[in-house]
């Protein structure tokens, strides 16, 4: 008998952490590696953050919280939808989970029978189709490209859905093509789902702060969607926590009543000192954070300059998130140095083997043609990794 589950045995390992580790084993056997793998801000936790955490220590918040986070916690962040979203959510509307991942998470087992399908538009991170699968779904790939800015239409939405279609989860700003939905693109999909009210929009806004254009829109601000929306959002990419492990789901209440009982049955509460240093974070005007985004945007001007003259490659400037993800279909169906490159997992490789540079190939992430370079990293492994690569690449062009 096969001790494993066939759940377990259908999903896949992360091809991000997969490539991080790889660059790891590589940089403990002494090997130069300039790692743009991970999608984690390269700077520390703000002091006030920080000091809040030491506060609730001090103040012995030490014993479980309620399952979908402290009432504090939950205030704020309905504050914190309404100055930053003008979204009106009550705190019995908001569960606060450990990480925006569980939050999907949660979403996904309280409302996919299994067969169901959720519409993903490509690409989209990683994990979305893996999640799927662990509750027993199927997810219905929508292809974009570089050519139509890695956006899907209203039309193209409308077109996929049918009986089976429980949900459509993307993330806008979007990991991994650094693209956001503009307020008339969302309100044109907001329209199409609306006819449609067995189909819940789950929208992941983590990355809703680092947009370097406009104020990200969300689609729960169309009235005709909202009963059917539920925001995900967290602390790990505006506030650097990527490792205290808070997120949270904002939801009609039916949605959100399902999501602490599911939540309840897995992990209860999230860590009570994150919780704690999670509300001064989001009381804080969202400018004294701003230096970090600033940041971003340098790099990203800087990389695009030197990205653009790689050759073979076809890139977009990234109007948000701190990711590149380039076209790279140029290199498909060639062997170079002898290593033959069927999809982009193995021109990932190809570089990380030959430059010493690490990246994600975009199989996973529902686009096979393209790599995401993450450049939450200093200027100066930046321009090192960009260096190395067309150096590389110009021997074969």
């Amino acid at each position: 008998m096969d001790k494993l589950s066939d759940r377990v045995k259908r999903l896949g390992y992360s091809q991000t952490f997969v490539m991080s580790n790889k660059v790891r084993e590589m940089k403990a056997n002494g090997i130069d590696v300039i790692s743009l793998t991970l999608g984690e801000p390269d700077f520390d936790v703000p002091d006030n953050i920080k000091q809040a955490a030491f506060d609730a220590i001090n103040q012995n918040y030490s014993h479980y919280s309620p399952v979908p986070g402290f009432l504090e916690l939950r205030e704020a962040v309905a504050y914190k939808l309404k100055r930053d979203n003008n979204l009106d959510y009550k705190p019995t509307q908001i569960c606060v989970s450990n990480g925006a991942k569980q939050a999907i998470l949660n979403v996904l087992a309280a409302i996919i029978n299994d067969g169901d399908e959720v519409l993903l538009p490509a690409p989209y991170w990683v994990s979305y189709d893996e999640m799927v699968k662990m509750m027993g779904g199927a997810s219905v790939m929508l292809p974009t490209s570089y050519v139509t800015d890695f956006k899907v239409t209203a039309q193209q939405l409308e077109e996929a859905i049918t009986d089976k279609t429980k949900a459509i989860l993307f993330s806008s700003p979007c990991n991994p093509s650094g693209g956001y939905y503009t307020y008339d693109e969302l309100k044109s999909i907001a329209k199409v789902v609306a006819k449609y009210p067995h189909v819940t929009i789950i929208s992941d806004e983590i990355y809703e702060f680092i947009n370097y254009e406009t104020k990200t829109t969300s689609i729960a601000q169309f009235p005709e969607v909202y009963e059917q929306t539920a925001v995900i959002n967290g602390m790990s990419k505006a506030y650097a926590m990527t490792g205290w492990r808070i997120g949270y789901s904002a939801c009609p209440e039916w949605l959100a009543k399902a999501c602490e009982k599911v939540q309840g049955q897995m992990t209860s509460g999230a860590n009570t000192m994150a919780q704690r240093a999670s509300i001064t974070a989001l009381k804080t005007d969202p400018s004294e954070y701003k230096y970090m985004i600033d940041a971003f945007q340098k790099r990203r001007d800087l990389v695009y300059e030197l990205i653009k003259e790689i050759p073979g490659f076809k890139v977009l400037l990234p109007k948000a998130a701190f990711y590149y993800f380039p076209d790279i279909s140029h290199y498909i169906g060639k062997t170079l140095d002898g290593t033959e490159i069927k999809n982009s997992d193995d021109f990932a490789m190809f570089l990380l083997d030959r430059a010493h540079v690490g990246c994600v190939g975009g199989v996973s992430f529902g686009s096979p043609e393209c790599i995401r370079f993450s450049y939450a990293a200093s200027e100066e492994d930046l321009r090192v990794a960009m260096r190395r690569i067309k150096e590389l690449l110009e021997k074969f062009n």
